[in-house]
């Protein structure tokens, strides 16, 4: 959680509007109830009927029932390239909760949500950067998923959600800071405070959607490349790994240099060769899976 040295240290006043942001950026975090501006409803109550382990089937089909637009969401990324290995296409929401399973369409949501906030009125301006972030948690949910798949035992479509979700506190900060505009005049304090808070702001949220431990810890964890732990590799390696690759798969030459002193990637068994192949073997696949998240 936030503290009180980097309230003091993140601006200073008349620096941009940083300081103010900051200051309004703790109280939030403080009060422990910490929600995102404009974010469906809907969304966050498929997150927190789903973090019950006993919902009912029928509960969550009517729950999505209950708006359309997201209905419609669930049924097409059910039949699409990456969710539909038998090719047959369904019309009906209960087989489609059930050939993606809950975590997916924990992700569904994710993605539903992500596409109504690009047209939110309130958020008009934004389009460009929320854009910029939905591909970018597209691209690390997917790699994360195949990472998972090929090198872990972590269950791929809980990586898919991680990694849809590891960027939820960028989200939250971009759209709180419209109403600091100064903040954009100045990239380099804005850049310093997201770096600094995001992952903190992460947990928050998804502490108040209920979401899974290991989710909430692989999000808020996933930057730390000296990471420690006891075990194989865990969630939170796979996360670490899927941001690893997103953010060099276009320059794998630059990627022996980032792997060193990334425990995770020891953890998981690889080496350049091996992230090059993933990043290289998996192009369809994953191309397929950020298809069907709304890409």
């Amino acid at each position: 959680m936030a503290t009180a040295t980097k309230t003091e240290t993140a601006g200073a006043p008349g620096e941009g509007g940083a300081f103010e942001f900051v200051q309004a950026l703790a109280r939030e975090l403080s009060s422990g109830r910490i929600e995102l501006p404009s974010f469906p409803d809907v969304a966050v109550r498929v997150q927190r009927a789903l973090a019950d382990e006993n919902v009912r089937p029928d509960t969550v089909v009517r729950l999505i029932g209950s708006e359309p637009a997201l209905a419609a969401w669930v049924l097409r990324m059910s039949n699409s390239a990456a969710m539909n290995v038998s090719g047959r296409q369904i019309n009906d929401l209960r087989t489609a909760i059930t050939r993606l399973g809950f975590n997916v369409v924990r992700s569904a949501a994710v993605s539903f949500a992500m596409s109504q906030l690009t047209r939110a009125p309130e958020l008009k301006g934004l389009e460009q950067p929320l854009r910029d972030l939905w591909n970018r948690s597209t691209l690390v949910a997917a790699m994360s998923s195949v990472a998972a798949k090929k090198f872990a035992r972590v269950n791929p479509d809980t990586a898919l959600l991680a990694g849809l979700l590891h960027g939820i506190g960028r989200l939250y900060l971009l759209t709180r800071a419209r109403h600091f505009p100064a903040l954009f005049s100045d990239p380099a304090a804005y850049g310093q405070i997201v770096n600094d808070w995001h992952t903190n702001v992460a947990k928050a949220i998804l502490e108040n959607w209920d979401m899974a431990d290991e989710i909430v810890a692989a999000v808020h964890e996933h930057e730390q490349i000296d990471r420690e732990h006891e075990g194989p590799a865990d969630l939170t390696d796979v996360l670490l790994v899927g941001d690893l690759l997103a953010s060099f798969h276009e320059w794998p030459d630059s990627l022996e240099l980032n792997l060193q002193g990334v425990h995770a990637v020891n953890r998981l068994d690889l080496d350049r060769a091996r992230l090059e192949r993933i990043i290289e073997d998996s192009a369809t696949e994953i191309a397929a899976l950020r298809q069907a998240l709304g890409q």
